[in-house]
């Protein structure tokens, strides 16, 4: 029996508070709330926002607390709190900025860059972003069910210069782990596919997300896994997140991170300079630095490209060149991210 103990120590998260399920469904959904908890005004919000239909507010509980009480500009509560600004129509922004319907072949499947695809294989997310891109996405026309699965591995087989499928979503972490098996047991009979990246967030809003049987997961799977959570701003990040991370690294797991630059959260060098350097601490390699997609709603999060640029200079000066994290921008057409030099 000790011996079984022991494994289970090594195994299961110990730090786990509440079984993520529970907490996903668990999040806060009305702006009153998150407000009340925060002892912030309600007044300070325009009538028309605080019952925002086209994209509710989500935020898990775990995230909240890190919210600092009594400030309103506080750069954890700017990403989730919807705002007045959201109802502006600004010229160039759109429903589908980076025109992903046209690179759409199948329900479900993404096919834009030449050697990997992308599943939306979740709807939902556990917290939702108002600079989100696919905010106006038809997740419901993208559903993925066992038939389509079946058509996308068919798809999968009949392009060999595919060697990388990249879950997505909505999160792709807010599907339960016999959906995840699933989906790597259909992929594993595609016989060029090498690797399974996982664009995720909820790590960071949820790090009981990595528990015992997704660990198992990976670890019974014969393909390279890479991670690439989305973190923006160094107090979304904790011990629990920390945790999760080596969890995932005892497992051979590469874990990059992808930020999106964002005015007032997190434009200025130190900021994102602490952050690379946490996420470091944590064993996860800064990757992108996003300018901003120009999705409808989302205009007031803009930081200008000269400025974008400038405080990518005082990146370089201020840390070592694998803790700066490439500025890119995904313009629609082209064949892969496009740097920002």
């Amino acid at each position: 029996g000790s011996k079984k103990a022991l494994m289970i120590t090594r195994t299961a998260p110990t730090w786990h508070t509440e079984d993520w399920q529970k907490q996903l469904s668990n999040c806060i959904s009305s702006v009153q709330e998150l407000l009340e908890q925060l002892e912030l005004s309600l007044s300070e919000l325009p009538a028309q926002l605080q019952a925002h239909q086209d994209f509710p507010i989500r935020v898990p509980r775990a995230y909240a607390s890190k919210i600092q009480p009594g400030d309103a500009n506080d750069p954890l509560l700017l990403q989730v709190l919807p705002q007045a600004q959201e109802l502006t129509k600004n010229p160039g922004y759109s429903n589908d900025p980076l025109n992903e319907q046209q690179f759409n072949p199948l329900p479900g499947l993404i096919h834009k860059y030449q050697s990997r695809v992308l599943l939306t294989t979740s709807t939902a997310c556990a917290i939702n972003c108002r600079y989100c891109f696919r905010r106006h996405f038809p997740y419901q026309e993208n559903r993925i069910s066992q038939q389509q699965m079946r058509d996308i591995t068919d798809y999968l087989n009949g392009h060999s210069e595919i060697n990388e499928v990249i879950f997505s979503g909505g999160d792709p972490l807010a599907s339960s782990n016999s959906r995840l098996a699933q989906w790597i047991g259909q992929l594993s009979d595609v016989k060029h596919l090498k690797r399974i990246r996982v664009h995720t967030r909820l790590p960071v809003v949820i790090p009981e997300r990595i528990d015992t049987q997704l660990l198992e997961l990976i670890e019974s799977s014969s393909m390279q896994w890479v991670f690439v959570v989305h973190s923006n701003h160094p107090n979304e990040l904790d011990n629990s997140f920390a945790e999760a991370m080596s969890l995932l690294r005892q497992r051979n797991v590469q874990l990059l991170n992808q930020s999106v630059l964002l005015k007032g959260i997190n434009d200025d060098a130190k900021t994102l300079a602490e952050l690379s350097e946490s996420l470091f601490d944590c064993g996860v390699t800064p990757y992108y630095l996003h300018l901003l997609d120009p999705v409808a709603g989302a205009a007031h999060f803009e930081v200008p490209l000269k400025r974008a640029k400038l405080i990518h200079l005082e990146l370089l000066r201020r840390l070592s060149g694998y803790l700066v994290p490439k500025l890119v921008k995904e313009v629609p057409e082209a064949p892969s991210k496009t740097p920002i030099i």
